[in-house]
């Protein structure tokens, strides 16, 4: 079963009140543990891909207009309260496993050390449309 965790983030203050504040050492002990984490689940055969996403003040909302032409403008928008902050897509073999897996990765390390307990949104992959459609 493929199942993509979004681990999601608070916007406000992430520049100045969230990583952006962390000491390098803690910004590296975080990545580290990000990058481990890929690891292990590469080893394990379960990891279909991983990213890391750039910050809400670089993401963009885009529409297509009635001649089906973009329409950009900033996003998120600015009444959103966490952002997507990166992803993983695994495939396990029970919805148990995937939990302990979105578990472990709320509980990445952030300033000094402390457990961000961040939420991990999990939504299974689908494989084809409902069976109604």
């Amino acid at each position: 079963m493929k199942y993509m965790l979004m681990m999601h983030a608070p916007k406000a203050g992430w520049t100045d009140a969230g990583i952006g504040t962390w000491p390098v050492d803690d910004i590296k002990a975080h990545i580290r543990f990000m990058k481990d984490f890929a690891t292990e689940l590469h080893n394990a055969g379960e990891l279909v891909a991983a990213e890391g996403l750039a910050g809400p003040e670089d993401a963009r909302i885009v529409r297509a207009d009635a001649a089906g032409k973009p329409q950009v403008t900033d996003g998120p928008l600015a009444e959103a309260k966490e952002f997507l902050a990166g992803y993983w897509i695994v495939d396990v073999e029970s919805p148990e496993r995937v939990y302990e897996l979105a578990a472990r990765a709320s509980a990445a390390p952030g300033k000094a050390g402390v457990p961000l307990n961040m939420p991990i949104e999990v939504r299974e992959v689908m494989s084809a449309p409902p069976v109604e459609v």
